[in-house]
């Protein structure tokens, strides 16, 4: 029998750990590499956990009965705080965190090797080598870039393409079930629940409490507030800290001053249903999510190929974070397995995830269009089509849409 092929992964989040697992169950030498020292946190993020998403897992031998809070109905209530809208729509909302341990744990601990992180790579005909910040260098059949949205691995094979802001942020956090004022508590805790102010969308949704707690009463409330903020007036004020370093992408929550944040709180005073101003009024450090965009022009680079986030980041509203992650894992693995020519397999993996990853991301622009600071007209077609209540209960966080 030949040498076990090998793989080395780089990125420890989700898209790392599903794709690692996945070619260390089809017989891969697999090995990941994260650059953080610590262990890493999904600050503030809830997940719904698509149905693709929870046969991904499964078939990866990861236990799902207890993923997440089962939900079946979302509603809209008005500024007055009045229902105006209702569906019926079983889900299963979870927690970044829940979901990271879930792969944590069935991923082997001595192949996860924290503070490394790539250097650069070069590749031949006979395989790739990858040169790390700690000064090692080490040699696989084939890399795989899952290192999120600020990639080395896309930096190096896509230099050109950067993440594109999409014209709003998100204000988001995670509120203890057992703040909730129990009148509160009874009428909207197990919903997904909608307020639209005009050009802006609040949700929020139960998901599974600290350390992964789902019993009643320990679970938590994921909050994410979207808002208009005009690329080059406002984001660069937000994104200012309080020492006044104005940050690229994203700004940690300690470091965000405290006048945006009272301008937040001000406006859920303005427009948010009188149960939404309660609940804001919980908030204590809230996070800021700018929004972008990042739409890759090829997956595959010889021995090298991008996955999940370092590939495509499409705006939350489609729900397919995760799922689009869980998939391209999949597709990947089974190209590897199907292929014994490394180069051959990672191009059929490409043409496999290229149609559905820009159907994902197109789709994302068009339900996120209303909330832009700026619009084209095309762009204001698909506000008038994409805003309207009936339209924001039926197509967020679906991805139906891509079995039609």
């Amino acid at each position: 029998m030949g040498r076990k092929r090998r793989a080395l992964v780089i990125g420890g989040s989700m898209s790392g750990l599903l794709t690692a697992i996945m070619l260390l169950r089809r017989g891969w030498d697999a090995e990941i590499f994260e650059r953080a020292e610590g262990e890493l946190a999904g600050r503030g993020a809830g997940i719904v956990a698509q149905p693709e998403l929870i046969a991904r897992l499964a078939a990866a031998g990861i236990d799902t009965k207890a993923l997440g809070v089962a939900i079946t109905t979302r509603k809209i209530f008005d500024g007055e705080g009045r229902v105006t809208a209702t569906s019926t729509c079983p889900q299963v909302l979870t927690a970044w965190e829940r979901v990271f341990r879930l792969l944590r744990d069935g991923f082997p601990a001595e192949r996860y090797h924290r503070g490394r992180g790539l250097k650069t790579f070069t590749q031949s005909a006979d395989g790739v080598l990858a040169h790390f910040t700690d000064g090692s260098a080490l040699a696989a059949d084939v890399l795989v870039g899952a290192d999120g949205l600020r990639s080395t691995v896309r930096q190096q094979c896509l230099p050109q393409i950067a993440p594109l802001y999409a014209g709003y942020v998100a204000w988001r956090a995670l509120l203890p079930e057992s703040d909730f004022p129990p009148a509160i508590h009874r009428e909207l805790f197990m919903l997904m629940t909608f307020c639209l102010p005009p050009g802006e969308q609040w949700l929020g949704y139960p998901v599974a409490g600290a350390n992964n707690d789902l019993r009643e009463g320990h679970r938590r409330y994921n909050i994410v507030w979207y808002r208009p903020a005009h690329e080059t007036r406002e984001l660069p004020q937000l994104l200012t800290d309080r020492t006044g370093v104005t940050h690229s992408v994203s700004i940690p929550p300690p470091l965000i001053r405290p006048e945006p944040i009272a301008a937040m709180r001000a406006a859920a005073e303005r427009l948010l249903a009188p149960q939404l101003r309660d609940i804001m009024r919980l908030v204590g450090e809230p996070i800021l999510q700018p929004i972008y965009d990042l739409e890759s022009p090829h997956l595959a680079f010889g021995r090298v190929a991008i996955v999940g986030d370092a590939a495509f980041v499409a705006r939350p509203h489609v729900g397919a974070g995760v799922s689009k992650a869980s998939d391209d894992a999949a597709a990947l693995a089974e190209a590897l397995d199907a292929h014994d020519d490394v180069e051959s397999a990672l191009r059929h993996y490409e043409a496999e995830r290229l149609p559905d990853n820009r159907r994902i991301i197109e789709r994302a622009r068009h339900l996120g269009a209303y909330l832009q600071a700026t619009q084209t007209a095309e762009e204001r077609a698909r506000s008038a089509k994409h805003s309207i209540p009936q339209a924001v209960l039926a197509e967020t966080a679906m991805i139906d849409f891509l079995h039609r």
